[in-house]
């Protein structure tokens, strides 16, 4: 199951602007993880801009467990221990900046697998989700939607200050 990530202590960083690891042995490794091919856990955090407000596909494949989070919402869950198994879900967003988080772990050997991919309101075919094709303009005075978060607040997806109490419901298991 994926762990309280709140409560644990990085041991590393790795930097992405994409989550694309496809099904493979897991003795070709996961980028970045140098150390360890079992037995560890990652969580992504990004935050991404959404040009035209509407439905969003959102597609999560793990081996192991995952899950993604939009401005602290679970949207997809793929927790537990098992093979390569893809989840997807839509939702609406609105137009601006939302928060991302996707938590993983790998448990036994066998196999590794993290890929997140979206379909926009009007693609018909998924996409591998990249931070750079979701960037706000330069100017945040060209910004046609108010920014519901605070961007010069650090980015912390388990923290609950930066938002309204009102927008906050994180389902708890």
């Amino acid at each position: 199951m994926l762990p309280k990530f709140q409560h644990l202590q990085p041991i590393g960083a790795i930097y992405s602007k994409q989550l694309y690891v496809p099904a493979r042995d897991f003795r070709e490794g996961f980028p970045g993880v140098t150390d360890r091919f079992e037995w560890f856990a990652i969580e992504y955090t990004a935050r991404f801009w959404i040009e035209n407000p509407g439905v969003y596909s959102f597609s999560l494949l793990s081996d192991d467990g995952s899950a993604l989070y939009i401005d602290e919402r679970l949207v997809i869950n793929n927790d537990c221990m098992h093979p390569p198994i893809e989840k997807s879900r839509s939702i609406r967003l609105a137009g601006g900046i939302h928060d991302m988080s996707v938590g993983y772990f790998q448990g036994p050997r066998w196999q590794v697998a993290l890929v997140l991919a979206i379909k926009g309101p009007t693609q018909r075919s998924w996409r591998v989700f990249n931070t750079d094709d979701f960037r706000p303009p330069p100017n945040p005075a060209d910004w046609k939607y108010p920014n519901p978060a605070n961007l010069d607040a650090p980015y912390d997806p388990c923290s609950v200050e930066r938002r309204p109490k009102q927008l906050i419901r994180r389902q708890s298991r």
